[in-house]
């Protein structure tokens, strides 16, 4: 007995070192994301104010590839001692775990969550030549061309295809799916009047709304985006509960240590309440926030199911 309370208070110790003396290097933030996507960029804002409250530099490395699953499973490959951070997102915590049978990584079990961070919906965007003002007389169209009308997204299986996918269902309209390589090429494509309609992120179309180049129908959130406040939601729309939004939380590798996860749960919700930090991200149409860690793995496990949901009932399969 003396020597297994001996041995516990010798782990306890050094598990109580471990957290004091962390950080003593570098962090690395890795997205799954390309340079300049809205992950990338939260990333940045969130980890400059982590770096000043940590007293080391985050870096910010992108492994972008596979649909998000190259960077996705490098930080869950990661060693678990706190230098490796990963921004985890709607897909990569959402619709692809609820997508793909067989990913590399496991959402839930192979990440220790830390804390939500921000979230911002998806637009219903249509070129500003189509003759329709609201989501009822674009209803009323697309039922009366079956088939005749298309919708852009950022690839098969992406979250925008999931949207369209959920509105068809919702609504019983017949339009035809068209994937880009991306979601700029797509929202290119709508402005162009290639395609009809599109849900686009709002941080990706804020600018060409502003210019006139894109129409705003609804937002997929159940509250109206502050950056667009005449837009309403897809509920007030008349498409009742109807909520997909692009969302990011900070995660780490499984078994970081407890006092780690503490120290950067307690600086990522410093660094979210920040008024700078809401004020930069704000104007891109992101809502800041924080969570506690069980909020975060409730969250993931939530939009795994929804987007399961989804998949099946649009036979939505993964390429």
């Amino acid at each position: 007995m003396r020597l297994f309370v001996l041995a516990a208070m010798a782990v306890l110790a050094a598990t109580s070192a471990l957290g004091q003396n962390y950080p003593s290097k570098p962090i690395r933030i890795l997205i799954a994301q390309a340079p300049g996507s809205a992950t990338d960029v939260i990333s940045r804002v969130v980890g400059n104010r982590l770096s000043e409250g940590l007293g080391q530099p985050v870096i910010i490395e992108a492994r972008p590839g596979a649909g998000g699953a190259l960077g996705t499973e490098a930080a869950a490959r990661s060693a678990p001692d706190g230098y490796t951070l990963f921004m985890a997102n709607n897909s990569t915590h959402g619709s692809n775990p609820a997508l793909y049978e067989k990913l590399p990584y496991d959402a839930v079990k192979d990440f220790t969550p830390i804390s939500m961070v921000a979230s911002v919906p998806y637009v219903l965007i249509v070129n500003p030549s189509m003759p329709v003002k609201s989501v009822d007389e674009l209803i009323t169209m697309a039922k009366s061309q079956p088939g005749k009308i298309n919708y852009a997204s950022a690839g098969n299986g992406s979250t925008h295809h999931f949207c369209g996918e959920l509105l068809k269902s919702a609504t019983g309209i017949d339009v035809q799916h068209v994937p880009y390589k991306g979601s700029p090429p797509g929202v290119t494509a709508v402005a162009a009047n290639e395609v009809g309609m599109m849900f686009a992120n709002l941080t990706d179309i804020g600018g060409q709304l502003k210019a006139g180049k894109l129409k705003a129908l609804a937002v997929t959130s159940t509250q109206r985006a502050p950056l667009i406040p005449d837009v309403p939601t897809l509920s007030e729309a008349g498409v009742q509960g109807f909520e997909i939004l692009s969302w990011f939380a900070l995660l780490a590798p499984a078994g970081t240590p407890a006092p780690i996860i503490s120290r950067l749960h307690d600086e990522a919700v410093k660094a979210l309440a920040r008024d700078d930090v809401k004020g930069t991200l704000g104007a891109q149409g992101l809502t800041v926030y924080s969570s506690t860690p069980d909020q975060v793995t409730a969250h993931i496990k939530s939009e795994i199911a929804k987007f399961t949901r989804i998949a099946k009932a649009a036979n939505i399969k993964a390429e």
